[in-house]
């Protein structure tokens, strides 16, 4: 299997809520929510970066869509990283991220590696990392 993720889906309890979250909090780029027309399709997607976008949809969706059962989520199950170019981009999006409704579960800080990171759940729980790392280059 060649590595070519192109979509991370997140579940979410309101898709309304977490839209707004992240197009008006946080400043996704979307056309909103669409499929609504079909029973179980009704998702948001997100461009990221050139090959990949993050789409939000309806838990009880995506289980019946998988074919799993709905159970309860845990933001200890994954992160999402977002990488900056600075300690000073870490502050500012960690507080953008506040402002739109986030819950700043551990405020920026140096950390052992030599990075700087902190961590904030968005209203669904999902757990992201805001980090700035001074060994990657990023391309913009």
């Amino acid at each position: 299997m060649k590595p070519r993720i192109s979509v991370i889906t997140l579940g979410v309890d309101d898709l309304e809520k977490a839209l707004k979250f992240y197009r008006d909090g946080l400043g996704f780029p979307t056309e909103g929510i669409v499929g609504q027309e079909f029973e179980h399709g009704a998702v948001a997607f997100f461009d990221l970066q050139p090959g990949l976008k993050l789409a939000i949809w309806n838990r009880k969706d995506l289980a019946h869509e998988a074919k799993v059962s709905l159970t309860a989520s845990s933001p200890a199950e994954f992160t999402l990283g977002h990488n900056v170019g600075s300690k000073e981009e870490v502050d500012q999006v960690m507080e953008q991220a506040e402002k739109a409704g986030a819950t700043i579960t551990d405020p920026a800080h140096d950390t052992f590696w030599g990075g700087y990171s902190g961590h904030f759940q968005d209203p669904d729980g999902h757990l992201w990392e805001v980090v700035w790392n001074p060994a990657w280059e990023l391309e913009e």
